[in-house]
């Protein structure tokens, strides 16, 4: 696995290079995740992709220096960028790439496959976010005044966890969901760090209708993988989104929780990658 950066406007990208096919694939990881987290990809489909894995702002050692957002074109130049600067560590490099997205990262792949769905030949997305809006998310993101509210409650949480305890108590979030959350926002760093990562991203928003659309037309191959026991993101929202696309999607779920992207489910997630 090579370590590298790439400067972006005052700011370095750090991502990784591993395995050394033809193929090109480009990683995106999930929340509060880096993206070592594909390497054990190399291990199995090595000899057929070389894989491109960013960390992304605010999460492993990418240093974020620019304003809190980004857009699919400016994510776009950022892993055009990364790719051509390699382009010597490969001698045969297809033309089209294979992106991958776990969680959050599916949200990212989906933004970029948006922004520029020619040279993209098939989407891996494992427990994708994206594929649904999320009314709190849209309410601290896409709106001044919820925004500067998300900015509040990360600097004095105490209403936030009496209120998602009273939730809890009386079994309106489930066990997944409240553990999840305690365990993102259980420290003031952590607090920052989800007020600094939701808003950066607020712009990758992808448009379903219109990425379904291209996907019809540019025939791009869709595979989603979900967790059976997942409780975070549910498979019932991938199987919305294969609606109309039957042809290029396909659906797998697995014996897992939420987290689908883990070595131990290699065998469920090799035929998404290599067929």
């Amino acid at each position: 696995m090579i370590c590298l950066q790439v400067d972006f406007r005052n700011s370095l990208i750090n991502y990784y290079i591993f395995g050394t096919g033809p193929k090109i694939a480009v990683c995106f990881h999930g929340y509060g995740e880096d993206a070592k987290i594909f390497g054990f990809l190399s291990k199995y489909a090595g000899n057929q992709y070389t894989f491109y894995s960013i960390d992304l702002p605010f999460h492993g050692n990418t240093q974020w220096n620019k304003s809190l957002t980004i857009t699919n074109n400016e994510l776009l130049e950022i892993i055009q960028k990364i790719v051509k600067s390699n382009i010597g560590i490969s001698e045969k490099i297809n033309k089209k790439i294979t992106l991958i997205g776990f969680s959050l990262g599916g949200r990212v792949a989906l933004s970029l496959y948006q922004a520029q769905p020619c040279f993209i030949e098939k989407m891996v997305l494992m427990a994708p976010d994206g594929l649904k809006v999320n009314f709190w998310y849209w309410l601290s993101t896409q709106t001044m005044a919820g925004n500067k509210f998300l900015f509040f409650t990360m600097k004095s949480p105490g209403w936030f966890f009496g209120f998602l305890n009273l939730l809890s108590k009386v079994k309106l979030v489930n066990t997944s969901i409240f553990k999840f959350v305690n365990y993102y926002l259980g420290h003031e760093n952590a607090r920052l760090l989800l007020y600094q990562r939701w808003t950066i991203l607020r712009k990758l928003k992808p448009d379903l209708n219109k990425i379904k659309s291209t996907i019809r037309k540019q025939n791009t191959r869709v595979h989603l993988i979900y967790g059976k026991h997942d409780r975070i993101i549910l498979s019932s929202v991938g199987n919305k989104f294969k609606k109309g696309i039957e042809n290029q999607c396909i659906i797998s779920i697995i014996h897992s929780g939420h987290q689908v992207l883990h070595e131990k489910h290699v065998e469920e997630i090799l035929p998404a990658l290599l067929h």
